[in-house]
């Protein structure tokens, strides 16, 4: 099976491979669960290709990290078009 690949187990349920690890998430969104965890699985590899000798877990935080620093930056990037879009509507 391609890695992140989707098995769907139940309706509600979709199994997908993260850094050769079967996972089973429940949801009504297998598309959108499949692509959330072939992100991860994506970024955890661009970890491990880095580090090669990091245990797993090690390699999880990492990409964790990085993730949510690119989620904060993004909300930055929002909070200050939000702040532009509001000044230009006052002005």
């Amino acid at each position: 099976m391609p890695q992140a690949e989707r098995q769907t187990t139940s309706p509600d349920r979709t199994t997908v491979n993260i850094n050769g690890q079967d996972y089973v998430v429940k949801g009504e969104a297998p598309e959108y669960i499949q692509m959330l965890a072939a992100y991860v699985d994506k970024r955890m590899r661009q970890v491990s290709q880095k580090f090669p000798n990091y245990p797993p877990v090690k390699v999880a935080v990492l990409a964790a990290l990085n993730i949510t620093d690119e989620l904060y930056k993004v909300q930055q990037d929002y909070e200050t078009l939000v702040k532009l879009i509001q000044e230009e509507k006052r002005g």
